[in-house]
């Protein structure tokens, strides 16, 4: 079975990269219409990652994943028109308005932010259109098999990066507190704010000052496990990072899906010159969230931001220097940090290292005996922002006689076949051409081929000048290059059913229905009551605005088991809101009812 590696891109420049270290396919927002708005991108950009990425049968995946107003349709119809037409491979939604609008037939991946959790809302996915869909963060490993029992969808699942504490497209608590939606692109992330807990007495837990931010997700040693349990593509989260992260977490994964034997479903091979480690870029902290059936050490409430790789313990603190027990070595200029005794993360850069000696500009807070991490290798990074990623596809080339002259044949590691003739006088050689001919034959230069084999299956030893061999050369590659194109798999859309049944009669606002052509969608397909989604303007006050299967009360050992029927906890934030916690133990979640100011409570 081929699995796929899927990898995110900002910009082009990161898909580009993304590609060169082994990702077998992209995913890009465009400039409008992209669930991370601060990571669009033109379509001529994209355009030109497409061209690039299909030289090696690698996939782009244009993510237009926001909810969209009936204002913004037309324009949505168009833009996918022209994605369509720059050889896009598939179109990442979650609105289902799109399935309403005049748009080419082309593969459709069902976003995390449908939030299709139930075996029967991915069969109906499947039977509405869509080829794929992008399973959420928080399933089991069982639930993923159940899924995959019950269906031929090809399933998606995140494997690495950031972890939202919501269910993905059910959460409007960016909304609520500040009219920026998660679902328009443009959430807040007010999850990672401070918070203080309270009971219904006004008495304070002791949960952490930002008890809603969870560390980042790491299933790479259960890859295994995922590929067994039928998902048909790897995706690492981070549309918004730079080259440097997207570098090192794509070579991470292609490394460990190669350990593991799996074929790719792209061509082609990228030399990696350092040991790609997730530990050294943008992390706060690693969970396998869910993945085993229970809440793993999830949350990182002490900090939102980059801890990074533990370096070692404080042996002893000078004027301005610190002596770390540590075997990894310091640079200058590395980014250390650590938490003082009130559970503060500080961040300081090292002046000067001295082996285990480091110099820095200040040392209060620092004690013996404290954790010091590492969140910046100054070196490390500086090798990746030098690499610049090379793929390439091994070729072999074939001489052989023709009547008038000689053919050069080339034949790809997939199998792609052409040539290219020469006529030319035989005259045999003074001396032996074999050294010279894959000298020649292998100057591929810039071009996406290596060679592999040469073969010389002349009748005899002929002389051919370097400039013959040269033209060959380059006529052969050029023919590959065409044979290759017309080569390249191209699925086909998935059939639509159009008498498929909705799970649901009734869809709340929490369906995310913002525009007439997804409320046709959704009545069309047996939905009979629709409230508007949060984001016509709706008063979230004491309303739900966050579904979550991270519970507070577990991570505090306050849990008392799905049979319980606890009291509200409240979440208060810097700005004196107030978010009431109800748990759902029968469900094992938790969810936030919206913000209510200056409470009491």
């Amino acid at each position: 079975m081929k699995t796929e590696l899927l990898a995110p891109a900002r910009d082009l420049a990161c898909g580009i990269a993304a590609v060169g270290a082994g990702a077998d396919a992209v995913y890009i927002g465009a400039d409008r219409f992209s669930a991370r708005a601060a990571a669009g991108n033109s379509v001529d950009h994209i355009a030109r990652l497409v061209d690039h990425a299909h030289t090696y049968w690698a996939r782009v995946y244009a993510a237009i994943n926001t909810l969209l107003h009936d204002d913004e349709l037309k324009a949505a119809e168009r833009l996918i028109r022209e994605l369509h037409a720059r050889g896009v491979d598939a179109l990442i939604i979650q609105d289902m308005a799109i399935l309403e609008l005049d748009i080419p037939p082309m593969r459709l991946i069902a976003s995390t932010q449908t939030a299709a959790v139930t075996l029967r809302e991915i069969r109906f996915l499947e039977e509405c259109g869509f080829s794929r869909v992008i399973l959420p963060r928080e399933l089991s490993l069982d639930e993923i098999r159940r899924i995959r029992e019950g269906t031929t969808i090809e399933l998606e699942s995140f494997v690495h990066g950031a972890l939202c504490f919501s269910v993905s497209g059910r959460c409007s608590l960016s909304y609520a507190l500040g009219g920026r939606s998660g679902n328009r692109g443009e959430c807040a992330q007010p999850c990672r704010q401070r918070y203080t807990i309270h009971d219904a007495k006004g008495q304070r837990l002791p949960a952490g000052k930002h008890p809603m931010s969870l560390k980042d997700l790491d299933l790479s040693d259960h890859l295994g496990d995922l590929i067994a349990a039928g998902i048909s593509s790897f995706k690492i989260e981070g549309r918004l990072k730079d080259e440097v992260y997207v570098k090192n977490a794509t070579a991470y994964f292609r490394r460990k899906l190669d350990e593991l034997g799996v074929e790719r479903t792209s061509s082609g091979t990228a030399e990696v010159p350092f040991e790609p480690d997730l530990r050294k870029t943008f992390n706060r902290g690693y969970t396998t969230y869910f993945f085993s059936g229970d809440q793993r050490d999830v949350f990182s409430w002490d900090t939102p931001k980059s801890v990074g790789e533990r370096l070692g313990i404080v042996d002893a603190v000078g004027d301005r220097f610190v002596d770390i027990d540590t075997h990894k070595a310091i640079h200058n200029g590395d980014g250390i940090c650590f938490f003082t005794k009130e559970g503060e993360l500080v961040g300081m850069s090292v002046v000067r290292a001295e082996a285990n000696r480091i110099h820095v500009q200040s040392t209060a807070h620092l004690l013996p005996g404290m954790e010091i991490f590492r969140n910046r290798d100054r070196e490390f990074e500086k090798g990746l922002k030098k690499w610049t990623p090379h793929r390439t596809i091994a070729v072999d080339f074939v001489l052989d006689e023709t009547e008038a002259g000689f053919r050069l044949s080339a034949t790809d590691e997939d199998g792609a076949v052409a040539g290219a003739e020469i006529e030319l006088e035989k005259q045999p050689a003074r001396k032996p051409m074999g050294a010279t001919l894959r000298a020649q034959l292998a100057r591929l230069g810039e071009t996406s081929f290596t060679c592999r084999t040469v073969t010389n299956r002349s009748s005899r030893e002929w002389f051919l000048p370097v400039s013959a061999m040269n033209e060959l050369r380059r006529a052969a590659v050029a023919a590959l290059t065409a044979a290759r194109n017309d080569a390249r798999p191209r699925p086909a859309a998935a059939v639509r059913t159009p008498d498929a049944r909705h799970p649901d009669r009734i869809l709340t606002y929490l369906g995310n229905v913002l525009n007439r052509k997804a409320r046709e969608f959704y009545m069309k397909h047996g939905v009979e009551t629709i409230e508007p989604a949060a984001e016509t303007g709706l008063d979230l006050r004491g309303r739900k605005v966050m579904t979550a299967r991270a519970c507070l009360r577990r991570e505090m050992a306050l849990c008392e088991g799905r049979g319980a029927q606890p009291q509200s906890l409240f979440a208060r934030d810097e700005r004196g809101r107030l978010l009431e916690l109800r748990f759902d133990c029968a469900a094992c979640v938790m969810e936030l009812y919206g913000a209510r100011l200056n409470s009491s409570v």
